[in-house]
């Protein structure tokens, strides 16, 4: 296939606006797959993506587009039509900004229903800051909810256009995704090579997975040249040489070709079973040469930590061997060993957010038959302690006593809202209660509003995005990006279970808000907690004192049951008998807490 026919594009949008959808529509009218194989979210081939209907990874598919004759081209011309399909949700936005590397120019894709949304402006700055060729389309246009003529409007004026110059598609229905497919070939420039020559072969790395057969297997934009099965090939970051196995595209499915050219989107199957060789970003190319590698991508950051620990000591090895195998997935997902007094040994993991360590805790279970305990999840703090010290925590378990600390810094966030504006108020009252920072509000299309805030990240992930939703009625939507490191008034919570605290449950909270969480904290696991056999106390313990505590009693036998008649002073004797029973197991008993204790007390918070 000629250079000049080939279209490398995204789909972008906020989640749930219909990019999969959109995707099944350009498959079918391509015939990319057979009309009987045809299922929805073709390109979700998770089995938690189809379940929650939302995209987690980003998946690469080439179509088949024959161009009609118009007045535009003469000829009826055959084009390749390279699709990345990108998650919407704001955690995995760093797989968007991988995708649009890979690409030349992007849909953007706006539910007719919604309008624009935060994570619509998000995407979109992503994209005209690589200078892509912009598609802005309005989806679900078939719906009876939709405002066509009012949406239009707004993402007219967002990117200075004329409504008319917007096209309308309805992924159900299939109306209007023809002549997307037309306007794509019109306006999405075709791939540039910058170096020619029978030696030149650059490829950029935007994804990779892992099989136990095959080992890892690259999903590359080759940048210059051609490469075929049998290449010599090496990454020149990792510095590793290796030898194509297979190269292909996807058609969906993996679909092995003769060779990839200039432009082109597809796989190359190294055989290296070694973790940490491949990574996102870097460069394939043949093995002598002197090539520069080329521009890659930034490494993501975590945002949210958490330890994981295996509910028998028995799985840490299986456990451990999990971990090393999604990370060959999941590249944004990092983790090392640590050990806990209580919970033995585990792994304190960093994640892009609280969807992601979901989804990542999720899997581990399903995919691996593992039986986990989840750490309440916490951010990292900068802590310069008394003696001048400057520590970088990321377990609450680990935040030093309150009189040993100089100053304490966190990170904050730079967040977008965009909401109805009669929902302004509400939406004001919670971000005084999360101690946020207002910014510039304005007001834009029908009755919308956008707020800048900026705001500690640890008060993003208090339940922020469901207070919002709920103040809301489920209208607002938001987006953040990180900002920098701030002081910080907090101190550490722990919860005592039995006098004996419980790393799991200890947390990091603001000082002005310490009595409120230790006695929410507190009720919370007295009301899940099983009861024992011995009277346990649950206490919420915090700058050096007990702040709030509940008792949970004892279960009891009748040990009078038996009993008939007879002398009162018999049953005395027996009740005082099973009474120091209790309080001996008291002193030596140890309190046993289940696993779905830890996931409830997590996904409450």
């Amino acid at each position: 296939m000629r250079i000049e026919n080939i279209r490398n594009f995204s789909i972008i949008a906020h989640i749930d606006h219909g990019k999969s959808t959109l995707a099944d529509r350009m498959l079918e009218i391509t015939h990319t797959i057979e009309k009987r194989k045809m299922q929805e979210q073709v390109l979700d081939s998770m089995e938690l993506e189809r379940e929650r209907g939302i995209t987690i990874k980003m998946q690469p598919v080439r179509m088949v587009y024959n161009l009609p004759s118009s007045s535009y081209n003469l000829q009826p011309t055959t084009y390749n039509l390279n699709l990345i399909d990108t998650p919407g949700h704001i955690d995995f936005s760093y797989e968007v900004s991988r995708a649009l590397k890979a690409v030349e120019g992007c849909v953007l894709l706006v539910d007719a229903t919604q309008g624009v949304q935060a994570q619509t402006l998000t995407t979109l700055n992503m994209a005209r800051d690589l200078g892509l060729a912009i598609i802005p389309v309005v989806s679900k246009i078939d719906s009876p909810l939709a405002r066509i003529a009012e949406v239009k409007n707004e993402i007219a004026s967002l990117l200075g256009l004329l409504p008319d110059e917007i096209l309308g598609v309805s992924g159900k229905t299939g109306e209007g995704v023809e002549n997307l497919l037309e306007e794509i070939v019109k306006k999405v420039p075709h791939p540039v090579s910058e170096l020619s020559g029978n030696n030149v072969f650059r490829s950029l790395v935007f994804d990779f997975q892992y099989s136990n057969h095959r080992g890892v297997i690259v999903y590359v934009r080759v940048m210059n040249g051609e490469v075929r099965k049998n290449a010599p090939l090496a990454f020149k970051v990792a510095d590793k040489t290796f030898t194509a196995l297979e190269v292909g595209i996807f058609s969906p499915n993996e679909v092995p070709v003769e060779s990839l050219s200039d432009g082109e989107i597809g796989y190359i199957v190294t055989g290296i079973k070694e973790p940490g060789v491949a990574s996102v970003g870097d460069t394939v190319s043949f093995g002598k040469d002197n090539l520069e590698p080329l521009h890659g991508y930034m490494s993501p950051a975590p945002v949210v930590w958490a330890s994981i620990y295996p509910e028998s000591q028995d799985d840490f090895t299986v456990f451990k061997q999990a971990l090393g195998r999604l990370k060959l997935s999941d590249s944004s997902f990092t983790f090392e060993e640590e050990s806990s007094g209580s919970l033995g040994r585990g792994f304190r993991c960093g994640f892009l957010g609280m969807l992601h360590l979901e989804i990542i805790t999720e899997r581990l279970r399903r995919e691996f038959n593992l039986n986990l305990i989840v750490t309440i999840p916490s951010i990292t703090y900068e802590i310069l302690r008394r003696n001048g010290k400057m520590e970088i925590i990321y377990s609450p378990s680990l935040f030093p006593d309150d009189n040993t600390v100089e100053k304490v810094f966190e990170p904050w966030v730079k967040v977008k809202i965009i909401t109805p504006s009669q929902y302004l108020g509400a939406i004001m009252q919670k971000l005084f209660e999360h101690d946020a920072i207002v910014g510039e509000a304005e007001t834009f299309g029908d009755n919308r509003a956008s707020v800048s805030v900026n705001m500690p990240l640890r008060e993003l992930m208090r339940n922020f995005f469901d207070e919002l939703k709920s103040v809301s009625s489920g209208y607002a939507s938001i987006s953040y990006e990180m900002g920098e490191m701030k002081e910080a008034d907090v101190v550490r919570l722990d919860i005592l279970v039995a006098d004996e605290p419980v790393q799991a449950f200890s947390k990091v909270v603001s000082r002005k808000r310490i009595e409120e969480e230790a006695e929410s904290s507190v009720e919370k696991l007295h009301n899940i907690l099983p009861r024992q056999m011995f009277t346990t106390k649950i206490q919420g313990k915090a700058l050096g004192r007990i702040i709030s505590s509940r008792t949970i009693t004892a279960m009891k036998k009748n040990v009078t049951a038996h009993m008939y008649g007879g002398d009162i002073t018999r049953k005395m004797k027996l009740r005082e008998k099973q009474k120091k029973g209790k309080k001996k197991m008291k002193e030596i008993g140890k309190v046993n807490i289940p696993q779905e204790v830890f996931l409830k007390m997590m996904k409450s918070e």
